[in-house]
């Protein structure tokens, strides 16, 4: 009866992708999700690729499994992946459905790089067990949803299964914790001229010792608690990486990969370092895979950061940033701050991190802006913030308790007409902050380059 039930899943979630395309919908989880509906064990019976990589964690996990499944495409490999970032139980079961026939059996793709979110992995892991697993990094998030880091680590470790191998962060001592009896390797950084020792940041939640609960001190921390420690009292210190980033060369866009005795110099594919740790964690992943260490440097050289996370553009006399602030999430939200507020020059921002009425039956706790870092903000080189959208005004009164002064925000609930409230001063960095919507960044960015190239061409009649 089950795998009656099974087929008869398999072909009406078959028949709902072209169905999807003529009325022009994406898709990117109905199929799935009709799928399990029929029948709530399908991730048991559709057919898998004999190698299967999944990436989770709070932040990079759409970046390095994007990444990867290209690399691995131009390697001629055939990959199932659920590229658009559909995560959860029923964009897994879309993206394996479509790697197989009417049948349910796997066609031509031999490995699936899933990206997986982190507490739907109980309903995922039994029936799809990875041989790996990396884990980007374990931070607040969604504190409504996830709780705390801790917990999510927990989950993570409930359902893993034994036969995976962690690929794990030795810069996150939450990381660490998930899965204690698996088989682990570790990718880090070392320590980097801007690293400190005491926590700049609002969150900060590995400060114990995990098996003495001394205090622990660190001997670097790149931010929250990110960086490398050790105790005091029993000796306990982050874990030695295999995969270790030296020597980063920001403004060179270069670092050393050291791994055991051997050192190779890399192309930086962006200068974020966020997106570094990104860079580091897909070299580990391949490498893991079986690929050399020269043929993964060859790969690495042509990969790149997804658009829909981080845009550098050049319209008309402006320079436009597009960065990726995530909703909810106070972590990456600070680091998207962080970033932006030390770019070179003046800087012009444009907040638009709607989360507000996402769903129907949504009730949202703001506590998440009271854990960001819009201090970062505070500068003098940060000359105009215009926030726009259902939460605006939220953002202004945090701005506002961050110190920044009040001439220097801007708040207009249409975004299109908030838009014409940029200053557009010569010379300044235009920084569109947005969330993860991909249709709406789309048309605001549209929108951006237009009265950027208007300004510029005013400009020019001036000059």
């Amino acid at each position: 009866m089950g795998k009656l039930r099974f087929y008869f899943a398999l072909w009406m979630a078959k028949l709902s992708i072209p169905a999807l395309a003529i009325t022009h919908h994406n898709g990117t989880d109905f199929p799935g999700s009709l799928a399990l509906k029929i029948c709530p064990d399908f991730l048991k019976y559709v057919g898998k690729p004999e190698t299967i990589v999944a990436i989770t964690g709070t932040n990079g996990k759409t970046t390095v499994s994007n990444m990867l499944s290209g690399l691995l495409e131009s390697e001629g490999r055939h990959v199932v992946t659920n590229r658009t970032g559909s995560n959860i139980v029923s964009g897994i079961a879309t993206a394996l459905l479509r790697g197989c026939n009417l049948a349910g059996k796997v066609t031509k793709y031999d490995i699936a790089v899933l990206e997986v979110d982190e507490r739907s992995s109980l309903r995922i892991y039994p029936y799809v067990q990875p041989d790996f697993v990396a884990i980007t990094n374990l931070c607040r998030d969604s504190t409504m949803r996830h709780a705390h880091p801790d917990f999510i680590a927990s989950i993570i470790s409930q359902a893993m299964p034994e036969k995976t191998t962690l690929i794990l962060n030795a810069d996150d001592l939450i990381s660490d914790t998930v899965a204690p009896q698996n088989k682990r390797v570790y990718f880090g950084i070392d320590r980097m001229p801007g690293d400190v020792t005491d926590c700049v940041n609002l969150l900060n939640d590995r400060q114990i010792c995990p098996k003495c609960s001394a205090k622990l001190q660190y001997t670097y921390r790149r931010y929250h608690h990110i960086g490398h420690a050790v105790c005091p009292a029993c000796g306990f210190h982050s874990p030695d990486a295999q995969y270790l980033a030296q020597n980063v060369d920001i403004a060179g866009g270069t670092l050393q990969l050291r791994e055991g005795e051997d050192v190779r110099e890399y192309k930086l594919i962006s200068d974020s370092i966020f997106n570094i740790y990104n860079m580091v964690t897909v070299i580990a992943v391949l490498r893991q895979l079986g690929y050399s260490e020269e043929k993964v440097h060859e790969m690495m050289a042509h990969a790149a950061v997804p658009s829909t996370r981080h845009g550098d553009h050049q319209v008309g006399g402006f320079h436009i940033i597009t960065q990726m602030s995530k909703g909810l999430n106070a972590f990456a939200t600070s680091r998207a701050f962080d970033y932006i507020a030390g770019l070179p020059g003046q800087k012009e921002l444009f907040l638009m991190i709607n989360d507000q009425g996402c769903e129907k039956r949504w009730s949202e706790n703001v506590c998440w802006l009271y854990d960001t870092d819009f201090e970062f903000l505070n500068r003098d080189d940060v000359v105009q913030i215009v926030c726009t959208g259902k939460r605006g005004l939220d953002y202004k009164l945090r701005m506002l308790l961050a110190g920044i002064p009040a001439e220097r925000i801007c708040y207009e609930p249409d975004d299109l007409k908030a838009l014409e409230l940029l200053q557009f001063r010569p010379g300044d960095e235009i920084c569109l902050l947005h969330d993860v919507e991909v249709d709406q960044t789309e048309r605001i960015y549209n929108r951006l380059a237009e009265l950027a190239e208007a300004h510029s061409k005013h400009e020019e009649v001036q000059a």
